[in-house]
């Protein structure tokens, strides 16, 4: 994979040509952005481009270096990432430690930080010595969807490159040509990704398809003088946090839906397409005021769950809510 063949971030990448090609690189760059949007793709290609045996602005493909870089054996391209919950000081001495060397076989030693924000204190704080003192042939990539959880002092010393969400049309087409996918199933898993081939890709291996069809079924049906339905659907939002969580990203994307089709009257900027009639169901029956306080109850139930609140009982409450706009 080289330059040409990433999506979405031309701007980003137009950033790293020049960057080649004036020979004006940066010691620490720092990938941020949503998950699933190609920093760690863009970082490795960067890496074969610095190090391409043909010596141009972007990889050739077919070189050794090339070749070992796509195979994750390069001794001169390292990829770190949190063995556990934290990088530790261990890994970024190693950096250190390899830094005081000149690269093996490339041009440039590249270290790729994932997640770079899960360092813990001591972690970090070796990183910024190692970042106040930059070595020409080294170069530092972190990469990060909560940049916001780095120290301001390693934040400084890296240039930045923000990652955007995609545009829906070019998630559907990596499905479509990478993965195979039919139009629909594509066009579906592209508008319900929220610009992120990643998470495209973890939804589609993980049928999460079924799981939103089924839940949006679910809330469909509840109704307000049925309290035993939605005790069930409740419980069918999931029992475990990072199940829960997607549920409820699901109700919000879907009341999303309802805003957007009381407002345009139309289906074209809608996640759930395929819903179009249920959609414009809820938008006649709630007004504007209803779709933004079932919003904010959502979001509330978000925050409580990720506080590690009761989850049976902020479900149920949320659900109650959900068919009691007034409540």
């Amino acid at each position: 994979m080289s330059f040409k063949d990433l999506r979405g971030q031309e701007s980003q990448i137009t950033l790293l040509r020049n960057a080649i090609e004036k020979d004006r690189l940066s010691h620490a760059y720092l990938f941020f952005g949503m998950k699933g949007v190609g920093k760690r793709t863009t970082a490795e290609v960067f890496a074969k481009a610095l190090n391409c045996a043909e010596g141009q602005i972007d990889a050739c493909d077919r070189c050794i270096s090339c070749l070992k870089i796509e195979k994750s054996n390069h001794p001169d391209v390292m990829v770190l990432k949190a063995a556990g919950q934290f990088i530790r000081i261990q890994e970024i001495r190693e950096i250190r430690n390899q830094m005081g060397f000149r690269p093996f076989e490339g041009r440039k030693r590249v270290f790729i930080l994932v997640d770079a924000e899960t360092m813990n204190i001591a972690a970090a704080n070796a990183l910024l010595k190692t970042l106040e003192e930059p070595s020409p042939s080294n170069i530092l990539i972190l990469l990060s969807s909560r940049p916001h959880r780095l120290p301001a002092t390693i934040i400084s010393r890296c240039q930045k490159v923000r990652f955007r969400p995609l545009a829906r049309e070019d998630v559907a087409g990596y499905l479509r040509e990478k993965m195979g996918l039919g139009e629909e199933e594509a066009d579906l898993l592209a508008a319900s990704a929220g610009g992120s081939i990643g998470r495209a890709v973890e939804m589609q291996r993980d049928s999460e398809l079924q799981a939103r069809e089924r839940l949006i079924a679910g809330i469909s049906r509840c109704r307000k003088d049925d309290p035993m339905g939605l005790l069930l659907m409740a419980g069918a939002l999931g029992k475990e946090r990072e199940a829960i969580l997607k549920s409820l990203d699901i109700l919000r994307s879907w009341y999303r839906d309802v805003l957007v089709y009381s407002k345009t009257g139309g289906g074209e900027n809608m996640i759930h397409r395929n819903h179009l009639e249920t959609v414009k169901t809820f938008a006649e029956k709630l007004t504007t005021a209803d779709v933004l306080k079932n919003v904010t109850a959502i979001n509330r139930a978000v925050r409580a769950v990720e506080r590690n609140a009761n989850k049976h009982l902020t479900l149920e409450t949320l659900l109650f809510k959900l068919v009691h706009p007034d409540g």
